[in-house]
């Protein structure tokens, strides 16, 4: 590696290092060395990316009012390919490359419509690299321009212009500059003007096949997240039709996205709860200066001041619920991990709220300022900026760096956030009292809760005491070696102590069903005793304020009995840890017990001690019944079926459950956060039509061998 970064051929044998050994990549093999830098890696995320960066140029056409229509085709032999109704890529020679417009799009770094020329306000790709970036990491790119009538079309081989023979990336290919004309455009399907005319329709349509030299194995288009991202699209752009369609494996699978109500529709859907207020909208604008390089005359970069506007388009409500959901665009990228425009909304919203907290009396004297988190509590918001030239924090668009947008959102969203905290309208008065009482009482469970957590938190030996009586603790202090059994009944206790190394296992007994905490407020969920002594003795905290470090068990292990009602009472418990204890299922450290079914007892021959077999389903009993007397072998009858814990003995239940030489245990993940959500919410929230609809739906592909019935 040469000290420049790039690689560079090994020195002579004397040890000399000269400007020979330099090695200069030029046009599009500095993408194909280094993919990574582009497009973050060349597994499925970097697939998706490429895809992204093609959809997002016939987007940058809508968004600034050239088409209407986008169609997104995933090809049975694994390329995509991108169709819209644009004003279609130049197809004219740029006159100081002597190429068409298509061939520098597509084949030179740094080179589009969106830098400063006036084609575009506000676009999402900003850096001139996708197209050719796409290019650069396939083996075959077919383009198809319709532009005055005329269908123009090009193909590229690795970033090479060319033609090739035949379909497909493996087809003959002969290296060729220049566009070729094939065909006529009709226009049948455009619409008459007002003086009975019809124009020539126009267009782009990309099809690219990724390089498998390039991208992993493994790497492939994922549906759920193409769907997802053509929905978000749809929101933000509305009267944007988006179609994908994939045609993989043989099926026509196609889902058509189209929103007429814009980001305040998409806040409706991305809700998770029941509204306090309405879906509100703020908008506004602000102008800064940016002192950008741009050419001169004689063709030299000067850095000169450019006045830019920044247009700032904001929808939220406040629901009875206490999860956050944002979700942030500027020029409708996403940007999951935020940036100056987030970090404004936040202060605007604080700023604001602060100030009519301590207007109304909602805040004393003496009442600390509530925080960020306590604003947030319960929103669902879409935050969106547009502006020309966005600063971004790599070619990725993950974070927005412009700082002028930090300032201008705060002064929009504190303006607008207080104009409706003091509107006088009937409507409005009633739903900025809930937002502000909302808040304060986040504020105050806060700080209630981190008075709790540091009153419980046990920091010595001595505080085990004040630990539920029921709890049987374990000796050690070690939290990666302890374990924690939450056991299913009093019934059960007995055989578990002595069954347990009282070493490292601690067992908490419950009794019965605990509460379903997904319909109940957090208020009713403490003065649960099952649920608060759950809490007490992981002693991490609840919620917001739950501290995994803190967390005095490595391992907590469900144990119920293995029955429908044991199942029921794991997902109460589960939806327990889920709401109010997250990260430690995020961490892995939630483990649900597998105790067996039945237990055979065989024979043994001549004065042979008898054997014992412990199976875990009816399906396994039979099958191994069936195997032993296969095999010659007797069994004594009747079988013994367990009906709970309670059956076995110390020994049976050490050396089935609870002894790790010998147990079976259940790592319970939570690999999606967001499906997870919205699972616990239908199987275990408050609607019951949606639930019975699952119910009902799902019975005909129940496995009915999974249920002890």
């Amino acid at each position: 590696m040469s000290a420049q970064g790039r690689p560079a051929p090994s020195a002579d044998k004397d040890g000399s290092y000269t400007a020979r050994h330099l090695l200069v990549l030029e046009g599009l093999d500095a993408v194909r060395k280094r993919p990574g830098m582009y497009i973050g890696s060349n597994d499925g995320r970097g697939l998706m990316h490429c895809l992204w960066e093609i959809i997002d140029n016939s987007v940058d056409e809508a968004l600034a009012g050239f088409g209407d229509k986008i169609e997104i085709i995933l090809h049975k032999d694994g390329s995509a390919e991108v169709r819209d109704t644009g004003r279609g890529i130049p197809v004219d020679v740029e006159p100081k490359t002597g190429l068409s417009g298509v061939e520098v799009v597509m084949t030179m770094l740094h080179a589009g419509g969106k830098f400063g020329g006036g084609s575009y306000a506000a676009s999402g790709g900003l850096h001139g690299v996708g197209a050719s970036v796409v290019n650069a990491l396939s083996s075959r790119v077919d383009m198809e321009v319709d532009r005055a009538g005329t269908v123009h079309a090009m193909s590229f081989q690795r970033g090479i212009p060319g033609v090739f023979a035949d379909e497909g990336p493996e087809a003959k290919f002969k290296a060729e500059s220049g566009l070729r004309k094939v065909g006529k455009v009709s226009r049948a399907l455009v619409p008459k003007s007002a003086d009975g005319r019809r124009a020539a329709p126009t267009g782009t349509r990309t099809r690219f096949w990724p390089d498998r030299q390039i991208f992993l194995k493994d790497a492939e288009f994922v549906l759920e997240d193409l769907h997802a991202r053509a929905r978000q699209t749809a929101f933000l752009v509305p009267g944007l039709t988006i179609r994908v369609v994939d045609e993989r494996d043989g099926k026509q699978d196609e889902e058509i996205f189209s929103y007429a109500g814009g980001i305040s529709e998409f806040v409706e859907f991305l809700a998770p709860d029941r509204p306090i207020t309405d879906t509100l909208r703020f908008t506004g604008s602000g102008k800064f200066t940016e002192t950008v390089p741009v050419l001169d005359e004689q063709g030299h970069m000067t850095p000169a001041d450019i006045e830019r506007e920044l247009f700032v388009d904001v929808a939220l409500r406040w629901g009875t619920e206490y999860d956050t959901v944002i979700r942030s665009f500027v020029n409708i990228i996403a940007t999951p991990k935020g940036g100056t425009h987030l970090v404004g909304f936040g202060k605007g919203l604080l700023k604001a709220a602060n100030e009519q907290l301590r207007a109304t009396k909602l805040l004393k004297v003496n009442d600390d300022d509530v925080i960020r988190e306590d604003v947030f509590e319960g929103l669902t918001a879409v935050v969106t900026v547009r502006l020309a030239e966005p600063q971004f924090e790599g070619q990725t668009k993950e974070v927005l760096g412009t700082p002028a947008a930090n300032r201008i959102v705060t002064r929009v969203v504190d303006n607008a956030f207080k104009e409706f905290l003091t509107s006088a309208k009937r409507n409005d008065k009633p739903m900025a009292r809930g937002v502000l009482e909302k808040i304060a009482n986040a504020a105050r469970t806060r700080i209630t809760a981190r008075q709790h957590k540091e009153a419980q938190r046990r920091k010595n030996a001595l505080e085990t005491s004040a630990l539920p009586a029921k709890l049987a603790d374990c000796r050690s202090d070690d939290v990666d070696r302890s374990e924690m059994f939450i056991i299913e009944g009093d019934s059960a206790m007995g055989s578990a102590k002595a069954a347990r190394n009282s070493e490292f296992q601690a067992l908490l007994p419950i009794r019965g069903k605990i509460l379903n905490v997904q319909k109940s407020s957090i208020a009713d969920m403490l003065k649960n005793t099952e649920c608060a002594a759950i809490i007490q003795v992981v002693g991490a905290g609840s919620g917001r304020s739950f501290d995994i470090d803190q967390a005095r068990y490595g391992k907590v292990i469900l144990m119920a009995d293995a029955d429908v009602d044991g199942s029921h009472i794991r997902c109460l418990l589960l939806t327990l840890f889920h709401r109010y204890m997250r990260p430690m299922l995020e961490a892995g450290r939630v483990y649900a017990a597998v105790p067996p079914l039945h237990r055979i007892e065989v024979i043994g021959a001549g004065r042979a001690k008898n054997e014992f077999i412990y199976t875990y389903s009816d399906n396994e009993m039979r099958r191994t019944v069936a195997e032993l007397l296969k095999k010659g072998k007797r069994i004594k009858e009747p079988i013994q079926r367990y009906k709970g814990l309670g059956e076995m003995d110390a020994d049976q239940l050490a050396e089935t459950t609870m002894d790790p030489r010998h147990r079976t245990l259940r790592r319970i993940t939570v690999a999606d956060g967001e499906s997870a959500d919205k699972a616990f919410d239908l199987l275990m929230g408050n609607d019951v039509a949606p639930r019975r609809e699952f119910i009902i739906n799902s019975a005909a592909v129940l496995d009915r061998s999974r249920i002890d019935a």
